[in-house]
Formats: structure tokens, C-alpha cells, sequence
């Protein structure tokens, strides 16, 4: 459809819209007029993705002086939906325009390496580390110029000695065929107005012999809707690499952001163990061997490096130098807190920065010794660090810039077996930079293991505010939206700015489909709950297990179990296994389980949905905080059992809403699970009816 909202026409595309879709857009634009931040929160199944991008690209079109669409999700699956969306959502609009040409947009979407490389050697390695490593041995400015005998830029050369200056080709050197057919179409190698995911660039790239990830990161200077992930914006390492020149004027949407604090916070957070401290020290020893080859073969590359640095790193471009292929990650602090000025003295040589490296592993083993938990304040910890081996906290300061200054330098493509040096260059740069809004944290066992010694000293960000706040004084408008964004009064506080909208919409319900039941007892009549006093006992967890054996004994396809941490998941599924509960489970239906890595859950939820679409049936364990935006087909969710309802912000575990016990949800049909709100005080039947962005019911 199309129609007007307050003089805006909006292209729609579906015969009919949501009151809470409506509503929606009056909010979304009220926002944009603004030029402010906004937050909403409607119900994940009430076609939200399709609300926004008809919303926003309607006032692209009607207003060509607003900037592109950064669109950031959490996952790749996320991405390629998002990307459908729009592909429909365009393809729609453009039966409005038959007098006149319909606008051309240009919408794709920007993941790793790893998710878009079509090289076959390069996309068999395991890991996005080694992607990026191997990729870089194939890209890197001075492999091509090997390969090639062209003079390296910045060699000093006379009229004399020019022509022996200029190295002679070695044609054993393997490069990307993909890199190099981008870089020779020059001009040319660019993308025509439509809309791209992934999949597609991949297959534009294997038609054209093009890269395709050069290909999108060269694009994203010229598209309309960008969508990518949560990090190319909030992680600084990252964002300085592929946002750092967008436009003021962009609208920014976070979609599913109901985690977006946490996200905040790992950005800025690193850990370090007692391997990884070694390891750090095995790649100090090498970069030490490289420095003497180097020495013996190329003594000026080194001088040159240190003329550099007396004047300043940023001035003299020496860590933004030799284009997109060898773009190291940039510094882990914000960039308003960059020092920008010339490395201090102790570190300029290469031999003194490896000595600095080498006292600073030193005091982070003897931090590791510990017996109990200990936690510290960074000037607590630079003062000590002063004291003990003599490193001021400025020095910190310069620690990852001098460092990728040193790899560029000596030529190391290798940057997969860098990885801990990276980490400790990490720590340092922020333990020197930020005072207020980090504790330092030594653990001596892991919490999964607490028999087997396992030290971890961790510099944990306690202010989720501190890695999105550029975001909000870069750009103009910021969206921040998800199904679940409880109690929403709290997330302006939390991540400290003030938004010109603030809303939370219901789902419109029409008719009964649904009645959840609450159970309180297990099957001996003992009460259960997940509440902290009751969880570990032994009953409740039998009774649980009891539970859902019989449940999945008369429900077909597919279950859904959540649980209300991965913790508690973790504790349960364990006591399961040895109450033999996990083999009378697997009798009826196989068992999947959700992890914190995006790629085990991806995979696990791949299997089980062929599991319900053969017909063997399964079961899925996740962690209810993060359900949201999952979109289950007919089989999949026959049945949601919920193990407690999570607690609202702020509470702890004895929190009023973590001790309601058991939910069962049945649906006889297609269903989207969605979430009952923490702070809902009654169980409201939910309803059932077609749904839009994404097709299926609600539930």
C-alpha cells in the first residue's frame, strides 16, 4: 500500500498495516524531523523490520538531503533477512513509478572476510583470524610489490641508484586473483544500483574474478542502506576502519538491541590468561628475530620508521598507510581519546619497544599469582606498574599503535600468529587511557572449573555508555529498537543520552488462540521454581527433567525449551545428563543446545530444523534473553516451556519476576515465539493471526 502519514508518503508493502506498525512510523518519524535519538520497543512478530526500512527509505526518497541507512544487526542470518526486506520493499516500490524511472537505491550488506571470500584455498581456513591471515599474505602492498620487482614507497633513491633500487620480480609469489581483478578494473570495478547480500556479492564476484569483500567495503561509501553488524560501529578497533568517514546525516537503526549494553561492554573489555600471556612472549622473541633480519638486510626500513615516529604516528600516516589490504585494526580507544602526538622516546627504537613489551608481560604474570579473587582500580594498578617495573601509564597509551607501526614496518603478514601480542598491546592501550569506568579483575580458577588452577586478569568496562557515546555525537539520528526493551525508562540512563522519542508499543490482539499454563508443582507435588534459594535442589531439577520427557513424549516436531541464563542452562543440562534424564529425552526427539558462539548456535539450529522437517523431531535449549528476531517455521515450535521468567534490570536473582516457575505454550500451527514481558503481572493469552515482514502467525 501506500499512503500519507503527515505528509510523508510511505511505501508499504502489504495490503494492510498493524495499528502498533502505524503507531510505529509516527514515532520513527517524529524522531527523524527532530534530528534526534529515539527508542522503541514493539513486540518481535508485529513485522518491525519491514516498518522500519518502509519508514525510513520513504524519507530518504522524499528527503535526498538525509544521508544512508546503517542498518546493524547481530548476526549474518539477521543481515541476509534484512536484505530481503529491502530487496521486496524495492522491488514494491517500483510499481509506483510508471510515467517515471523509479529511484535507484543501493543497498548491501558488509561481514568479515571469512562470511565473503570466494578464494578456494583462502575460504577453507577455519577461523576469521586465519582468513584475515591469509588473505593478507596474498594482498598485502609489499607482497604485490615483490611480486611485481616495483620500488617500495618512501626508499630513498638517487638518479644513480634508482634502477637498483627497484628489486627484481619474483614470480613464485602467489597473489589473490580476485584482489588483483578488482584492482584492475579501476573505475569500472563498482556495483550498478540494486540490492546485494551476501550470497549475492559472492556470486557477482565469481562471474566479474572480483573480491568481493574489497568490493562492498569500497561501496559502502556510495550505498543508501548499509546493513552490518553491531561492531562496525561500536568496537573502535573496527569502526575506525570502515565507518570512520561516513556522514553526519546517516540514521543509524540497532535492531534487536535489547543486549546492546552488554555489546557496549565486551567492546571494550579484554582478558587475559596465563597461555595466552606465554604465547604473547613466544611472538616478543620473534618479532625480536625479525628485527635483526631486517637489520641485516634493510637497516633503513627501520631508520625510517623511527624518523616517523618522532613526529607523530597519525601525522605521518604511518598506520594508515598502504590502502585497504593491509589495514590493521585500529586502536582499541575511542578516537576522542587518542593521544595525538609524537611516541615517547623509550619506545621509538624497535629494540627498546620489544624490552618494554617484554617488563610489561613480566608484571601481568606476577598480577596472576593470586589465590583469591582481587579487583582494582586502573590507577591503583598504573601506580603499582610504576612502582615495580617503572612503566608510566602515558607509555601505555601508545602501546597498539606502536606495535602495528612495528608489524607494518617488518612486513608480517602473519597476523593470525600475532594474536596475544595483540590482546596484551589491547590491555595496555586501555589500562593507560581510561581511569574512571573499568575495574581490573584477577580470577585464579575458572568458575567452570574451580578444581584446576586456571588465572585470568580481565579489564572489565563497567559503563556501557563509553563505546556507543561516539556513535550518538557522530551522527544525527539513532535508532535503538527490539521486542523486549524492559524497563525502557532505564536504557537512556544506562547508555546516557536523551532520546527526542521514547515509546512502547503492544501487539494489537483480535481474537483468543493462545492459553499458557503455569505449573507450580512437579508430578511428586513438591513446588518448583527457579528462584536462587530453590534451583539447586535436587527435586526441582528432576521435576523439570520429568516434565519435559512427558512433553516430549505427546508433542510432535519441534520444542523449544528456554532457560533464564546460560548458566542455569549449563548447571541443568549437566544434572540432567546424570539423572539419566538426557536418554529418556533423546528416546523421543534429539537434543540441540545454544551456545555463546554464533557459530555452534547457528549450525545447532540448522540440524534442528531438519530434525523437525524429517520428522525425527527435536528439542532446542536456548537462553530466553536472546530470542528475539528468531522466526520459527510450522514444525519447529509446537510447543515453548519456559524454566523461570527473566528478572528485570537492576533486581537480583531473589527479584520479584526470577521466581515464577514453569511456562507451557502450545501452538497447533506456524508460530514466531515471543517473550512475555518481565514486568507483564498477568498471563494475558496471546494471539494468533498472518504476520508481515517474515509471513507465518504470531504467537
Amino acid at each position: 500500500m501506500r499512503f500519507l502519514l503527515e505528509g510523508l508518503t510511505v511505501y508499504f508493502p502489504y495490503e494492510y498495516i498493524y495499528p502498533e506498525q502505524y503507531k510505529y512510523m509516527l514515532e520513527l518519524k517524529h524522531a527523524l524531523d527532530a534530528k534526534g535519538h529515539c527508542l522503541l520497543e514493539m513486540p518481535t512478530g508485529t513485522g518491525k523490520t519491514i516498518t522500519l526500512l518502509s519508514l525510513i527509505t520513504s524519507y530518504q526518497l522524499a528527503h535526498p538531503e538525509t544521508g544512508k541507512l546503517i542498518y546493524c544487526t547481530r548476526t549474518v542470518p539477521e543481515m541476509e533477512k534484512v536484505l530481503a526486506e529491502v530487496k521486496d520493499l524495492i522491488e514494491y516500490r517500483s510499481r509506483y513509478f510508471t510515467d517515471a524511472p523509479a529511484p535507484k537505491l543501493l543497498a548491501l550488506g558488509l561481514s568479515s572476510r571469512k562470511n565473503l571470500c570466494i578464494h578456494p584455498r583462502v575460504a577453507e581456513e577455519g577461523s576469521r583470524e586465519s582468513v584475515d591471515a591469509r588473505c593478507m599474505r596474498l594482498t598485502a602492498s609489499w607482497v604485490r610489490e615483490r611480486a611485481r620487482g616495483a620500488a617500495r614507497p618512501g626508499a630513498e633513491t638517487t638518479d644513480a641508484g634508482a634502477a637498483a633500487a627497484v628489486p627484481a620480480a619474483v614470480p613464485d609469489i602467489e597473489l589473490c586473483e580476485f584482489f588483483e581483478g578488482l584492482e584492475g578494473a579501476g573505475a569500472d570495478g563498482r556495483l550498478d544500483a540494486g540490492v546485494y547480500t551476501m550470497h549475492d556479492l559472492r556470486a557477482l564476484g565469481r562471474k566479474r574474478r572480483w573480491c568481493p569483500y574489497f568490493l562492498a567495503r569500497h561501496m559502502v561509501a556510495y550505498a543508501n542502506v548499509v546493513v552490518w553488524n553491531y561492531q562496525y560501529l561500536l568496537d573502535p578497533k573496527v569502526a575506525a576502519m570502515v565507518s570512520r568517514e561516513m556522514e553526519r546525516e546517516c540514521i543509524v537503526v540497532f535492531d534487536e538491541a535489547h543486549n546492546i549494553d552488554n555489546v557496549c561492554i565486551e567492546a571494550l573489555s579484554v582478558e587475559l590468561r596465563q597461555q595466552g600471556l606465554d604465547a604473547a612472549g613466544r611472538n616478543v622473541a620473534r618479532l625480536r628475530s625479525e628485527i635483526e633480519r631486517v637489520k641485516s638486510t634493510d637497516a633503513d626500513r627501520l631508520k625510517r620508521e623511527y624518523q616517523r615516529l618522532v613526529q607523530g604516528l597519525a601525522s605521518q600516516g604511518a598506520l594508515r598507510g598502504g590502502g585497504e589490504s593491509e589495514q590493521w585494526l585500529a586502536n582499541p580507544a575511542l578516537p576522542a581519546d587518542i593521544l595525538q602526538e609524537a611516541v615517547p622516546g623509550n619506545i621509538r627504537r624497535a629494540e627498546h619497544f620489544l624490552a618494554f613489551l617484554q617488563r610489561f608481560l613480566s608484571f601481568l604474570r606476577t598480577r596472576l599469582n593470586v589465590n583469591q579473587v582481587v579487583s582494582d582500580t586502573p590507577t591503583s594498578f598504573l601506580t603499582h606498574l610504576q612502582s615495580v617495573v617503572a612503566i608510566e601509564g602515558k607509555t601505555l597509551r601508545f602501546c597498539y599503535d606502536r606495535l602495528t607501526s612495528l608489524m607494518k614496518t617488518l612486513e608480517i603478514s602473519a597476523t593470525d600468529d600475532f594474536g596475544p601480542i595483540h590482546r596484551v598491546a589491547d590491555f595496555a592501550t586501555l589500562v593507560g587511557t581510561y581511569t574512571k569506568g573499568f575495574a581490573i579483575i584477577v580470577e585464579p580458577y575458572d568458575e567452570r572449573m574451580p578444581g584446576v588452577p586456571d588465572p585470568v586478569i580481565q579489564l572489565a568496562c563497567l559503563d556501557a555508555s563509553l563505546a556507543i557515546k561516539p556513535v550518538f555525537a557522530k551522527f544525527q539520528s539513532v535508532v535503538i529498537t527490539s521486542g523486549t526493551l524492559s524497563p525502557i525508562d532505564l536504557y537512556p540512563r544506562i547508555l546516557d543520552f536523551k532520546p527526542v522519542c521514547l515509546a512502547s508499543l503492544a501487539m494489537t490482539l483480535t481474537r483468543q488462540c493462545l492459553c499458557p499454563v503455569v505449573l507450580t508443582r512437579g508430578g511428586d507435588q513438591l513446588p518448583v521454581s527457579t528462584k536462587f534459594d530453590m534451583r539447586d535442589d535436587p527435586a526441582v531439577t528432576r521435576n523439570y527433567g520429568r516434565m519435559l520427557v512427558d512433553l516430549a513424549a505427546v508433542v510432535p516436531d519441534g520444542i523449544i525449551c528456554f532457560f533464564v541464563s546460560y548458566s542455569y542452562m549449563d548447571s541443568i543440562v549437566s544434572r540432567w545428563n546424570d539423572m539419566g534424564i538426557l536418554s529418556a529425552l533423546m528416546t523421543h526427539k534429539l537434543v540441540f543446545i545454544e551456545t555463546v558462539d554464533v557459530v555452534e548456535t547457528t549450525l545447532a539450529l540448522d540440524n534442528y530444523r531438519r530434525a523437525c522437517d524429517c520428522g525425527r523431531g527435536a528439542i532446542f535449549f536456548r537462553c530466553m534473553t536472546v530470542v528475539q528476531g528468531v522466526k520459527w517455521a510450522a514444525p519447529m515450535a509446537k510447543a515453548a516451556r519456559r524454566s523461570g521468567l527473566c528478572g528485570p534490570r537492576g533486581l537480583g536473582g531473589n527479584g520479584p519476576c526470577s521466581c515464577t516457575s514453569l511456562l507451557y505454550a502450545c501452538c497447533p500451527g506456524p508460530a514466531r515465539l515471543l517473550p512475555l514481558s518481565p514486568f507483564q503481572s498477568s498471563l494475558t493469552p496471546m494471539q494468533c493471526g498472518e504476520g508481515q515482514g517474515g509471513g507465518g502467525h504470531r504467537l
